[in-house]
């Protein structure tokens, strides 16, 4: 949802160039290999190697173009389990890239990115973290937002605008509740 909010609504309005980067959650989680929870996380990270993949050869446009299609079969088609060469070619990306999937010299490409999004928030976070530059050029990052649907037109601007101050202000580390509602994914995107 954080990524429909700044494709759909903010990044034109505020005018920003939107570098995606990985966060894997089989990488930041560690789990059991015999929990429920492996085989989601360990298909996830294996589906970014093919955007690391894609990305090599077809830059972040590539990249994004993928994590959407990914995405969007995921979360509007609740297909989990789709086939990473077809998805490919029906955005005109080479199925060769679905090779990656099972291919681990991806994985420190992963992991460099990854850890560079860590290392401005800490390592208690989760996905998603926007890093943006401060007045003074630094570089700096926050967890989150958090959000189940996308805010109106003025709202997301506001919480774009109001995100950035709190990004940017020394010392300043959370806002916090607990969530009460599922996301809303709204319409499949085209």
């Amino acid at each position: 949802m954080t990524a429909r909010w700044v494709v759909d609504v903010v990044a034109p309005e505020r005018d920003l160039e939107v570098t995606w980067q990985p966060i894997s959650l089989l990488r930041k989680n560690n789990p059991d290999p015999d929990s429920t929870y492996f085989g989601p996380v360990q298909r996830t990270h294996n589906m970014l190697r093919v955007m690391e993949s894609v990305r090599a050869a077809d830059g972040n446009d590539g990249f994004f173009k993928v994590y959407w299609e990914f995405g969007t079969r995921i979360h509007h088609d609740k297909d989990r389990e789709f086939d990473i060469a077809e998805a490919l070619t029906s955005i005109g990306i080479d199925a060769s890239h679905a090779a990656a999937f099972d291919d681990e010299k991806w994985d420190d490409e992963i992991a460099t990115r990854m850890d560079a999004g860590l290392a401005l928030t800490g390592d208690d976070v989760g996905t998603p973290i926007i890093a943006l530059d401060n007045d003074d050029g630094d570089r700096v990052a926050l967890f989150g937002p958090v959000i189940t649907r996308v805010p109106t037109k003025e709202q997301s601007l506001r919480m774009w605008d109001a995100f950035v101050d709190m990004a940017t202000v020394p010392g300043f580390w959370e806002v916090k509740r607990t969530r009460t509602e599922s996301p809303d994914f709204g319409e499949r995107p085209s």
